[in-house]
């Protein structure tokens, strides 16, 4: 292509696509059109929609402000401590409510507002009532109805609510709709506005205490700013403790009163709860641990109320965040899928191409970033749409420009001797149609390994240093799937994957797998005592880890004409994954579901109980290989725990029998611990479920 400009390129590519024909020229049309809908629509879209949000996350977390105590706004707050004190949980105690409510109105305070739910009669309700209606500072009182918080409250709990605002009227106590606009459990955005029904709490506390800052607020709906706090030690919010505004006792000490009126002047001050599982949602921030969350003063749930207090200083600041417009998100789309459809014309040679394709998308999720910086409200902003619209773009117009050189024997060609051991490439060679374009559902026996520290040993050594050390140890592993008869599916940084049982299944799949499984643990221990011996200074590498099942998967080759990948897609490669993953906390280095264990044909298997693993819902029983385990111990393993079921105090007994007698058995350990924690379908839930 040298001498060649772009403008030849493109008519040399434009008149590969004219070639392909009507039926390719109508499917390319589809994909694009395919892919304008994915650049556009990708946080509707179910398998595109959580990994927008992620982003999203991620950039509310990572660009948010870090900031010390905001004065602007106080908590006080019903923590569980208070509520020990009071001897009381729920409801809420209203005397010490309204108690509180008398001091505060004497502290200068510019409005309250009341996170909690009136929606039951208690005895306390008169002198709560006769304080509201007497209130000098200006009130918000939660209010919620069957419509907006159909969860939450039920139509007798809501008439009695709006018997007790009626109470109110003529006082300085409002109604305020303490809704939050949650999705999927996790709050981002300002709730949506509803005709006839009572302004967001913050909305209300600020007009009632005469601020402007709550008119360029008006009929806005898009995201919260949230921040975090600058010392782990201290909140973004001041919190204080109901129980001291509440003791007249207190306040009649000069010194305490000063403390109180300093706290709260010219404040606006938030009451509700701060109890541990309860009224608590997730938050863009709560994907992420900080110092806070790790150094335990900050749950990774907030309550409620500090949700409203964000709102409130949100609009203090005057940080409405500027909504795109449709017809600028529909632009960008039509960027995106022009950019994919110039450079797939352009017929660039690998080493051309990967440049612009990482600068393009880069750009294009690098664009959400740029503007949530600036101000901009990205929650809705495509990030993964524009490339995975560009990616399904550029295939389209490649594979259209390439058509008339798509050969199935070419795809099989390519997958042997790097990916197939030696038996399986040699039929394929006899019969090419085994690597045909597609898939099919096959059951397989999938392993995946893993090699834990890898990531983090990489950024302590030279990078010429890392690709020796990474490439010697793939060698290692591959050569051991090889020689067991497997599909090397792919590499994951340190991780392989593998599968037995297609393109061509044999009967001893199973068996082969499970070996496998084993031999691959013992090279990753040949590993870390080679490179130990290579350089000691070397940082330790950690152990090899690999995850066994069995089940259904789609195999096939995938990709386009230009680049293919045989492959298995589907749920058991994830349970392999997460069986892999599950390792460490079981203290184990090799773990297999039942279903493959099973069918393994092996007796060195040893059960290891039941779990629930992350992600997933339905529980796995696990077997680990044990080869040196005594029989007659497996056999009381295996017995008691399948007594866990019937009689779980027996079972522990003998498992804790057991494991006296292999003390220095971590797994038997960790199984112990698991048995004495099951959930109530019988199975130990793992962390992150």
């Amino acid at each position: 292509m040298t001498g060649q400009t772009p403008l030849h390129l493109l008519e040399r590519g434009w008149r590969s696509v004219r070639e392909a024909g009507p039926k390719r020229l109508a499917l390319t049309g589809l994909l694009l059109l395919l892919a304008l809908v994915l650049a556009r629509f990708s946080w509707q879209i179910w398998f595109t929609d959580t990994a927008e949000r992620a982003l999203y996350d991620a950039r509310e977390f990572y660009l948010s402000e870090q900031v010390e105590p905001d004065q602007r706004v106080v908590i006080i707050a019903f923590d569980d401590q208070a509520l020990i004190q009071l001897e009381k949980r729920s409801p809420l105690p209203r005397d010490t409510l309204a108690a509180a409510l008398r001091n505060i109105d004497t502290l200068g305070a510019k409005a309250i507002g009341i996170d909690i739910l009136f929606d039951q009669p208690q005895q306390e309700d008169p002198e709560l009532l006769e304080t509201l209606q007497a209130m000098q500072t200006p009130v918000a009182v939660g209010y919620a109805d069957v419509i907006t918080n159909e969860l939450d409250i039920e139509y007798e709990q809501q008439a009695y609510l709006d018997e007790f605002m009626a109470a109110l009227e003529g006082s300085n106590a409002r109604p305020a709709s303490i809704r939050l606009a949650e999705f999927e459990g996790v709050t981002r955005v300002w709730p949506e506005i509803i005709a006839g029904t009572p302004p967001l709490m913050s909305r209300v506390m600020l007009q009632s205490a005469g601020n402007p800052a709550v008119d360029r607020f008006e009929g806005y709906q898009g995201a919260i700013r949230f921040r975090r706090p600058m010392y782990a030690d201290e909140p973004v919010f001041p919190t204080l403790s109901i129980i001291a505004f509440s003791i007249d006792e207190i306040f009649a000490i000069p010194e305490a009163r000063e403390d109180f009126e300093t706290a709260v002047r010219d404040s606006y001050v938030l009451i509700g709860g701060d109890i541990i599982d309860y009224d608590r949602t997730l938050t863009p921030l709560s994907g992420y641990v900080d110092d806070a969350v790790e150094q335990g003063a900050r749950d990774v749930r907030p309550p409620g109320i500090q949700i409203h207090a964000a709102t409130i200083a949100q609009m203090l600041d005057g940080e409405r965040r500027i909504q795109p417009s449709n017809w600028y998100l529909w632009g960008l789309s039509l960027l995106v899928i022009i950019a994919a459809t110039l450079t797939a014309l352009m017929e660039l040679r690998s080493w051309r191409f990967i440049p612009l394709l990482v600068i393009q998308l880069l750009l294009f999720i690098g664009l959400p970033f740029f503007l949530h910086e600036r101000g901009f409200d990205t929650h809705g902003f495509p990030a993964i749409g524009p490339a995975l619209g560009w990616i399904v773009a550029f295939t389209a117009i490649t594979n259209a420009a390439r058509a008339s050189g798509a050969v199935q024997r070419r795809f099989a060609q390519g997958a042997l001797g790097k990916y197939l051991p030696q038996s399986i490439a040699s039929e394929i060679i006899e019969k090419p149609e085994l690597l045909s374009l597609g898939g099919e559902k096959r059951e397989i026996y999938v392993l995946f390994s893993d090699l834990e520290g890898f990531t983090k040993m990489s950024h302590a050594v030279e990078p010429e240093m890392v690709a020796k050390l990474l490439n010697r140890y793939l060698e290692l592993l591959s050569q051991v799937v090889l020689d067991h008869g497997g599909i090397l599916d792919k590499f994951v940084g340190d991780a392989v994957v593998a599968f037995w049982g297609a393109p061509i299944a044999l009967p001893d799949d199973a068996t082969r797998a499970a070996k496998a499984g084993y031999a691959i643990w013992q090279a990753g221990e040949n590993f870390r005592a080679e490179v130990a011996a290579m350089d000691p200074d070397l940082p330790k590498i950690g152990k090899t880890r690999v995850g066994l099942h069995f089940g259904e998967a789609v195999v096939g080759n995938f990709g386009g004409k230009n680049r293919i990948q045989y492959t298995a897609l589907g749920d058991s490669m994830n349970t392999a994954a997460r069986l892999e993953s599950a390792n460490k906390a079981l203290n184990t280095s090799i773990m297999a579901s039942a279903e493959f264990a099973t069918r393994s044909g092996l007796d060195w298997w040893r059960r290891m109980g039941r779990v629930v693993l992350s992600g997933r819902a339905q529980p796995v029983d696990l077997y680990e290989p044990a080869p040196e385990f005594l029989n007659a111990d497996r056999r009381e393993l295996a017995e008691a725990v399948e007594q866990l079921d019937a009689d779980r105090d027996a079972a522990i007994e003998r498992i804790a029998a057991l494991a006296a007698v292999y003390p220095d058995d971590a797994a038997l350990a960790s199984l112990l611990m698991r048995s004495r924690n099951l959930g109530a379908d019988g199975a130990y839930v793992m962390a992150g479920k």
